[in-house]
């Protein structure tokens, strides 16, 4: 089970990210991302501090949200990545275009 929550909407719009989310949860876990950031089109960072799993298809969302925002001149960060998770990024390279602390 996934849950995504947004905690703050003050510069920046912070998401908390809680549990896993995977090719089941990949859609959902877009669509509400997407309806918070169309309803406040800010700059993303994503808490993934008690994130604890992802899959591929969870990748590819995050760099179709990163396109997304990118092309309205917003960027995001990735924020607490654990380090098992921090690696897939690294695999697929995606460190070397996404902010990930």
């Amino acid at each position: 089970m996934q849950q995504v929550k947004l905690i703050s909407a003050d510069e920046k719009l912070l998401i908390a990210l809680t549990g896993e989310i995977d090719s089941a949860t990949a859609e959902d876990f877009y669509a509400v991302v997407n309806a918070i950031y169309l309803h406040d089109k800010k700059d993303i960072v994503f808490d993934c501090s008690a994130l604890t799993f992802i899959d591929s298809t969870t990748l590819g969302t995050f760099v179709k949200i990163f396109k997304h925002l990118k092309e309205d001149g917003h960027t995001f960060v990735l924020r607490n990545v654990q380090p098992r998770i921090k690696k897939l990024f690294q695999i697929c390279a995606l460190d070397t275009i996404m902010e990930i602390d």
